[in-house]
């Protein structure tokens, strides 16, 4: 899916207090509708460009003809800070089936009961949600035992990659191993003096989607501990990793270079991308790319791999970060059973999904949907597609701040990359108890 799309909102969610432990009750509504009955059920979400848009209106088709009784009045380009205003304001306007572009605020969600819990539902629809849908996105759709959304299409982040750079500077494949990438990385740089003309790869975080959560899964840390306690200083993947990403920028001038670099960029969705001017001969980005580098045309080959992963997890290669959309019911439809009927076809039905899935190019997010011959033969897409069903991938733990941890890890790295933390140790465990504050603070 384009970047339009990514995860955006978590800090003015918080901000506005909209997604509040408590602020719903699990009780309001009602699952004793009639689903055979005449109704019109509203689905918001967050799907605007055309294409997308279509192919969603297709699958609303399809299940229109499936349900003769019910209808759906679909409304687009909904973020989620106006979807939760509706759902605490209640009333006839208030949607009956939304969805999401982050998983960031699942936890949120499910704790405060402003989605309701699916899993009565899937039980009396006879669905083993572990045997339909992949562990690492199952995960990522509930929070404490709350199941309050299902997996509607994946994102998995891969490498892409210049091949004729690779041919000019004699590298025979993408880098496997956090090591390799290094020297890789260094023999792709090309220099003016102290002026980096051509990055063999940008890591700084503020690059497009170089959030340090994506590139950090490819470690597969631990965020919380059982009690639900931050444990980013604990975990001596966070050293590694930053000191890894250190390494990497100083291999291919070091980091002002580097951001000089990427202040010459064009915007991601330009020709004038890092990418697309061959400034970048390596780029971290998500399948729906691949669709948009076919339509752009670029003046040279190029081709996905998986991230490289730590050399002493050598084993693990071919993960990657996995994220996408969730949806799930109001906590205030009067018609949940209807809603499930919509809800249910949208996120199980194999030839739904992969349908779906081949339309806008993003990852089918069912079992049986990855595997389904059906779906796009393109290689690069299957790249992804062998991502997403690495067990080793990873995709972020549900939080009741919903993704204001991920923020804060953001903000952390900003300022560990531009050297501005002098004791990583020590900033480490300032983080973890930012975040343990506004753990508490949320439930509170």
């Amino acid at each position: 899916m384009p970047p339009p799309r990514l995860r955006a909102w978590p800090t003015a969610l918080l901000a506005a207090g909209l997604l509040l432990s408590g602020c719903a009750n699990p009780s309001v509504g009602s699952a004793d509708d009639d689903p055979k009955a005449p109704v019109t059920l509203k689905f918001w979400h967050g799907w605007s460009e055309p294409g997308e848009v279509e192919a969603l209106d297709r699958s609303i088709e399809r299940f229109e003809k499936l349900h003769p009784n019910i209808h759906v009045d679909a409304t687009g380009n909904v973020n989620d800070a106006t979807v939760n205003q509706a759902l605490r304001a209640g009333g006839d306007k208030a949607p009956d089936v939304v969805s999401s572009f982050t998983t960031n605020n699942v936890g949120q969600y499910c704790d405060s009961g402003m989605w309701v819990d699916l899993d009565p539902f899937l039980k009396k629809s006879g669905i083993d949600k572990k045997k339909v849908f992949p562990r690492t996105l199952l995960d990522y759709t509930r929070y404490e035992g709350t199941q309050c959304a299902l997996p509607l299409l994946a994102d998995a982040f891969g490498l892409y990659y210049n091949k004729d750079a690779f041919a000019e500077a004699g590298i025979e494949r993408p880098p496997r191993t956090m090591s390799e990438f290094r020297k890789v990385a260094a023999k792709l740089t090309e220099r003016d003096g102290d002026r980096v003309e051509r990055a063999g790869f940008m890591p700084n975080f503020r690059l497009y989607q170089n959030s340090p959560d994506r590139l950090f899964a490819q470690w597969g840390p631990r965020y919380f501990d059982a009690h639900g306690k931050a444990r980013l200083a604990k975990e001596p993947r966070t050293r590694q990793f930053f000191r890894t990403m250190k390494k990497l920028s100083d291999a291919q001038g070091g980091y002002r270079a580097l951001e000089r670099l990427r202040q010459s960029f064009g915007d991601e969705m330009s020709k004038q991308s890092g990418f697309m001017t061959g400034k970048l001969a390596m780029h971290m980005d998500g399948e729906w790319r691949g669709l948009m580098l076919k339509e752009a045309k670029p003046d040279f080959e190029w081709g996905v791999a998986p991230l490289p992963v730590p050399d002493d997890q050598a084993e693990t290669y071919g993960r990657g970060y996995l994220t996408g959309t969730v949806a799930g019911i109001a906590h205030s439809s009067k018609h949940q059973n209807a809603a499930w009927e919509l809800l249910k076809f949208l996120t199980t039905d194999t030839d739904q999904v992969v349908s779906f899935a081949n339309a806008i190019h993003n990852v089918p997010s069912t079992k049986a949907a990855l595997s389904s011959p059906r779906l796009d033969a393109d290689p690069a897409f299957r790249t992804f597609l062998r991502i997403a069903k690495n067990p080793h991938s990873q995709a972020l733990p549900p939080s009741a701040t919903g993704g204001q941890y991920v923020t804060a890890l953001q903000d952390f790295a900003y300022s560990v990359e531009a050297g501005k933390v002098s004791d990583l140790g020590a900033g480490l465990r300032e983080l973890d108890r930012q975040i343990d504050a506004d753990t508490l603070q949320a439930r509170n």
